[in-house]
């Protein structure tokens, strides 16, 4: 059986890679729930150090490293591996955070991935297949250690993101530096200091996107935001009623609004356990003679970490006017969980008669 597999293997090898990354996205999918979860730490832990190790056996392996010793009949097998637990790091950050509203933000990295998985099949004659092993294990080396790290300290903040990123770069470059020293071939594929200032770049990158709010926030993730006309709370659960949306939106966003009534914003965060962290709730309107938007309250609240479902809060406002409407659900110090756009359409002479009532 297993010669078997070894030709098929041998026989599919321009799409085997392709396969198995997949595959390590979907046993994700499968399996992963929580990131605070013991079980998915451990599991995502595993995988980096197994990454780490293949790497390096397969780097090794083209200087006859494993000949004469019983990982010899498996050196075709090592690139399949990389491409597994390449799969599985980097569908894990998409998985936790595809429940965010804010998935847009989240998909800029994956496409990323995806694209140095893909470039590495189909530019390797072009480009060091080294060059882009290594560049691609620093970007999911990187993405476990900012939601890794806050999880096992029990917090989040710029500081914490900065730490992730110090040790994701220190353990990469140990790597590249133990691969480069043992093997003589990738001493001849790539130039040292090309690589790190290749590392360096990337790092530079990721920082960019965070700084500019173009991920989220790990370990949080916006699961929930409506906007509703309606809202109570009895004990520990919430009843909305709201306009009820489409195939694309969980609400109407065209909000009708009468004078005197008030507009909540109800939103759930999903926080690591024992994680605490103030959320603002930011209401903006856009003023249609300039164009532009303009702060209208700033709202904050602070939860706590370790509901399946999400923290859930709102922020109520009252004396809306007509036009466009967003709020951003914002950490403290300014990074963005996601935005709930909506448009007010002030009627006085009008009912909610297709208001739908759900309850948190």
């Amino acid at each position: 059986m297993i010669s078997r597999f070894h030709a098929f293997i041998l026989k599919h090898q321009k799409i085997a890679p392709v396969v198995f990354f997949v595959l390590g996205f979907i046993w994700d999918s499968l399996t992963l729930g929580r990131v605070d979860r013991l079980y998915d730490r451990v599991i995502l832990s595993v995988y980096l150090i197994s990454l780490s190790g293949f790497l390096y056996l397969f780097n090794l392996a083209d200087d006859g490293k494993w000949k004469n010793t019983f990982l010899a009949k498996y050196e075709d097998y090592f690139p399949l591996a990389i491409q597994f637990f390449l799969g599985g790091l980097s569908s894990a950050y998409v998985i936790y955070f595809s429940r965010s509203v804010s998935f847009t933000k989240t998909l800029s990295f994956f496409v990323i991935l995806v694209f140095l998985l893909f470039a590495n099949e189909l530019f390797k004659k072009r480009i060091s297949n080294k060059y882009l092993q290594f560049s691609t294990y620093f970007f999911v080396n990187f993405t476990f250690f900012t939601f890794f790290i806050p999880v096992l300290v029990n917090s989040m903040n710029t500081f914490i993101f900065i730490i992730s990123g110090v040790v994701s770069i220190t353990t990469t470059l140990l790597l590249i530096t133990f691969i480069y020293s043992k093997s003589p071939s990738t001493r001849v594929e790539i130039k040292k200091g090309k690589m790190i200032w290749l590392i360096i770049g990337i790092y530079a990158m990721i920082n960019t996107f965070y700084f500019f709010n173009l991920i989220p926030p790990v370990p949080l993730a916006l699961q929930e935001g409506l906007v509703v006309q309606n809202l109570e709370k009895r004990d520990n659960t919430y009843i909305l009623q709201y306009q009820k949306g489409g195939f694309f939106s969980d609400f109407d966003p065209n909000i009708i609004y009468k004078p005197g009534d008030k507009i909540y914003v109800y939103t759930s965060i999903f926080a690591p356990a024992d994680l605490t962290k103030k959320i603002v709730h930011q209401w903006n309107w856009k003023n249609p003679r300039t164009n532009k938007w303009e702060v209208s309250d700033e709202i904050d609240y602070e939860i706590t970490g370790g509901r399946e479902g999400g923290y859930r809060g709102y922020t109520v406002k009252e004396k809306l006017v007509a036009g466009d409407w967003k709020v951003d659900v914002n950490t403290d110090n300014g990074l963005v969980l996601g935005r709930i756009n909506f448009t007010i359409i002030v009627d006085s002479t009008r009912t909610n008669t297709n208001l739908v009532t759900e309850v948190f």
